[in-house]
């Protein structure tokens, strides 16, 4: 065999071990988990999907290379930025406004928001339970200490407004219409719904919130929508009205729903997102009598559920297939 021949099978050998190489780090993915919750339980089940991942829970981890692939809850501020390589970030939350704030993900990087209907039945059930307590009078018979019979209401009598057409808002308003509520829904796009009257724009807005007996809320939280719970709407529902809030804390106007409640405007409100979490403890929100606070628990994300939408998500990217749910950062969801 000559030199040159040889030459030529060395090379041709480790060119073949290069690309199989570069064919097994493609499909061995590198992911890096930022929770502060269990990131070891989220690693656990993600690595049944994706058994050949590489999969991190420290940045203080990372050696070797890039970490393509970001599942993200609510890290440190910079902690996103300062990760090598990394081409997608893939939510743990439905909300993603702090992964926008500037400097947090570069522009390059896509951001996937969690659509999970595990999440979308459990924030479904936490609105219904939250509209028919108050619908039916509970909170109030449960404080009654003697027999005391209240006015009681058809729910076709009822006018229920839910803000949001998006996958959460628009399963919301499809169950109350199938309950009987007269339904509304109101979104910046105007989506329909089955069951509802749809309403887009400021406009929309007004209309779609005059005379209701409750308001639900779950919109993405933007410029525009900020602080969209404020005294003028809560002035324009009917009187006696009730509000619930699962959409993100800075949509309330707090001391606006504080007087409201006072001046009997609105009867009761239920609230799941605050400005600050954990609220305080003597926050008028948290002390206030007819105010239900729970702790941020409407749609808890699902471990197991979730993870298989990731990681259906990342195979997807790696084959340069489209990715549902990418953030368009100019709407801002």
């Amino acid at each position: 065999m000559s030199f040159w021949s040889v030459s030529v099978r060395i090379w041709t050998v480790a060119h073949s071990k290069i690309i199989n190489t570069l064919k097994h780090m493609k499909n061995t993915p590198r992911i890096l988990i930022l929770s502060k919750g269990d990131p070891h339980a989220l690693a656990t089940s993600l690595a049944r999907e994706i058994p050949e991942a590489e999969i991190l829970t420290d940045p203080a981890d990372i050696q070797g290379g890039p970490v393509p692939y970001i599942v993200a809850g609510k890290p440190d501020p910079g902690i996103i930025a300062s990760v090598p390589g990394a081409e997608l970030i893939l939510s743990l939350n439905a909300g993603i406004e702090h992964l926008l704030i500037p400097g947090e993900v570069p522009e390059q990087v896509g951001i996937v928001r969690l659509v999970d209907p595990a999440m979308t039945e459990g924030m479904s059930d936490w609105c219904l339970a939250t509209l028919l307590s108050w619908h039916r009078n509970l909170p109030l018979y449960r404080a009654d200490t003697t027999w005391n019979r209240r006015t009681e209401v058809l729910s076709r009598d009822r006018i229920v407004t839910v803000l949001g057409a998006g996958t959460l808002g628009s399963r919301v308003a499809r169950l109350a219409a199938l309950i009987g509520f007269q339904t509304r829904v109101w979104s910046r796009s105007g989506r329909s719904v089955d069951g509802a009257q749809a309403f887009a724009g400021f406009e929309g807005l007004i209309e779609a919130t005059t005379g209701a007996d409750a308001v639900i809320n779950l919109l993405p939280l933007t410029p525009e929508t900020e602080n969209v719970l404020d005294e003028n709407l809560f002035g324009r529902m009917a009187k006696g009205g009730f509000v619930s809030s699962a959409g993100r804390g800075p949509h309330l106007v707090d001391a606006d729903l504080i007087a409201a409640l006072d001046s009997g405007q609105l009867n009761s409100a239920a609230l799941d997102v605050f400005r600050t979490e954990p609220l305080p403890d003597d926050d008028p929100l948290n002390v206030h009598p007819d105010v239900l606070v729970t702790p941020h628990v409407s749609a808890p994300t699902q471990a197991n559920s979730a993870m298989r939408i990731m990681a259906e998500n990342i195979r997807r990217h790696q084959q340069g297939k489209p990715i549902a749910e990418l953030v368009d950062r100019s709407k801002g969801y």
